[in-house]
């Protein structure tokens, strides 16, 4: 079907080509998008400025698959110099929450997109899309159809049996106003009557067998109040928001390319102001990872996490809360690149585009997760010394961080044993060990209690042997990372790893659910961390030496009660565990 174009300023000029017929052997580089965008503007298609739009439904948080679409819309407009609009598509007043708008906007800005003017909502739209639907009515080429669900799935046909008219469908232009008026004056319960766009019950494509366009639903709505009571569907809406809003770009994800049809049948035979071109792109799927907002929102119900901020969880502000950065998922999303065929991705991908930018950027520090206490007997009792340490071995504009030194300090608990063979290269009884910024120790015993367990180990030190390369040339075999027990502080550490256990844990026969992994979450009380961590700002992020990559909760992180999260370990243990 031929598509009406309607230029407008900073819109589109007549088609010269057809764009669907671009594969992507016909693109250079890992985003087919931006190819197609310089070919518009070099063949004169894209006459001025052009405008994307990122339209979430306010129906629940964002999640990974959101942030590569606005990377990409919102990526896309700074690097052609245009604009991205942010349009809430609130269509269904019964699952949006005002939270989830709020929410949504803090994602954006968090990953550093700016919206261009104010923040747009389909709802602004209401009475234009009210009048449409007249303008459809009027034009014989819209109904009021009283088929319930059931009847609706009856006469709608199958994917190989053509779909048969309503006995609605003849009513006449004036009858069909009449109860459309009646429809938005409140006259109908819910469900007793539906507006349908009348296109073709034999069609082929499923999405042009008379959709519904608008449906009864008594419900406040978060913008709009009570105004009310009949409200456009998701299909009638989309596509004449991006017309009202001059939209040059539509980028959805593929599960549209097949409404684009009707989408382009709406625009056809609607006096809108311009004519999108909607382009489909591969949404982001990623192993070990469900991101249907429906059950994210029942891991939510169900309380398997905490809420859709769960630092397990795959929203944008969950990733957030974990640790990850704005700079590594949009660093993420570009190396996936945009292309149009399916796939999955790796989450060792995402993991290691994390782990690049931690590593680069994370200030080092201590923190001793199950503490052993060493005695050094040869040390002052009193005495505290203020030890220099670097906060990044690469980054000298990060400074120095100051590590007090005492008589007793806390190492990891498995970082001590009482016989070991050559390969064991921490501190054994008899042997000697360096701590990380200070002084070589040697162990000379260890205090039991009376099972048996280790309490204490008693060492001795050398005061010739600070810093890393001492004169004196001493190498011990091991460096340890270890924390003062009267100058540290103590910290809750939450230990987070992957929510699923299965690579593909919705697209098999099990319930998802049964998936879970159990070890996603493991709360470690009384870590001893370097004093100066108490202090730093929530979201302030750390590479715990010889541990992992963690962040000051963003809620919960005070002064007076750390609180850290295991962003991701230093190395990949799940490729390994997968082997063995």
């Amino acid at each position: 079907m031929a598509i009406l174009t309607r230029p407008f300023p900073g819109g589109w000029a007549e088609p010269k080509e057809n764009h669907d017929s671009m594969s992507e052997h016909d693109v250079a580089g890992n985003n087919f998008l931006r190819t197609l965008i310089r070919k518009d503007i070099e063949a004169g298609r894209l006459t001025g400025e052009l405008v994307t739009r990122f339209p979430p439904e306010p129906n629940g948080f964002l999640h990974i698959g959101h942030a590569k679409s606005i990377c990409l819309n919102f990526g896309l407009a700074e690097q052609f110099e245009g604009r991205c609009h942010l349009r809430f598509d609130d269509t269904n007043p019964a699952k949006e929450e005002q939270a989830y708008i709020d929410a949504i906007q803090e994602d954006i800005r968090w990953l550093g997109y700016q919206w261009s003017g104010d923040v747009r909502y389909a709802s602004d739209y209401f009475d234009t899309l009210y009048e449409y639907a007249e303008h459809l009515i009027t034009a014989g080429k819209a109904y009021v159809c009283e088929l319930d669900a059931e009847q609706m799935r009856e006469y709608r046909g199958t994917l190989t049996e053509p779909g048969k008219n309503s006995p609605f469908r003849d009513r006449s232009a004036e009858e069909n106003l009449d109860l459309f008026r009646r429809m938005r004056n409140g006259e109908f319960d819910e469900g007793a009557k539906v507006l349908r766009a009348k296109i073709d019950m034999a069609s082929p494509n499923i999405n042009l067998r008379d959709p519904i366009i608008y449906r009864i639903r008594k419900q406040h709505h978060h913008q709009t109040g009570d105004k009310w009571c009949i409200y456009p569907t998701y299909d009638f809406t989309h596509g004449q928001s991006d017309a009202i809003e001059g939209i040059t770009h539509s980028i959805c994800t593929l599960e549209f390319e097949d409404h684009r049809p009707l989408y382009e049948w709406f625009i056809a035979n609607l006096p809108v102001p311009c004519e999108p071109k909607q382009y489909e792109f591969a949404r982001l799927n990623i192993n070990y990872t469900v991101t249907s907002k429906r059950k994210l929102k029942a891991l939510v119900d169900e309380g398997v996490v905490a809420g859709w901020d769960d630092p397990r969880m795959p929203t944008i502000a969950g990733m957030r809360r974990r640790g990850f950065t704005p700079a590594s998922l949009r660093h993420f999303c570009e190396m996936v690149g945009v292309a149009r065929s399916e796939g999955i991705v790796d989450m060792a991908m995402l993991e290691h585009a994390i782990r690049d930018d931690l590593d680069k950027n994370a200030p080092r520090a201590m923190c001793v997760m199950e503490p052993l206490k060493l005695v050094i007997t040869n040390y002052p009792e009193d005495k505290v010394e203020q030890l220099a340490a670097p906060g990044h071995p690469n980054r000298d504009d990060l400074g120095e961080r100051v590590l007090p030194f005492t008589r007793e300090v806390y190492i990891e608990r498995d970082d001590f044993r009482e016989e070991a063979n050559k390969k064991f290269k921490r501190l054994v009884l008899g042997k000697k060990v360096r701590l990380r910024n200070a002084y070589v120790l040697l162990a000379e015993e260890v205090v039991k209690d009376a099972d048996g367990n280790i309490t204490e180990v008693h060492c001795s030190y050398d005061p010739d042997t600070l810093g890393e390369d001492p004169a004196d040339g001493i190498k011990p075999k091991g460096v340890i990372h270890w924390v003062s027990a009267s100058e540290g502080r103590q910290a809750t550490v939450r230990c987070y790893d992957r929510l699923f256990n299965h690579e593909a844990p919705d697209r098999g026969g099990e319930e998802f659910m049964a998936h879970v992994n159990p070890q996603s979450l493991d709360v470690v009380e009384n870590c001893w961390i370097e004093p100066g961590l108490a202090d730093c700002v929530p979201e302030s992020h750390f590479q715990f030496e010889r541990t992992g990559y963690f962040v000051a909760d963003r809620y919960e992180h005070s002064a007076d009660k750390p609180v850290f999260n295991r962003t991701i370990a230093l190395r990949d243990s799940w490729g390994k565990a997968e082997q063995n």
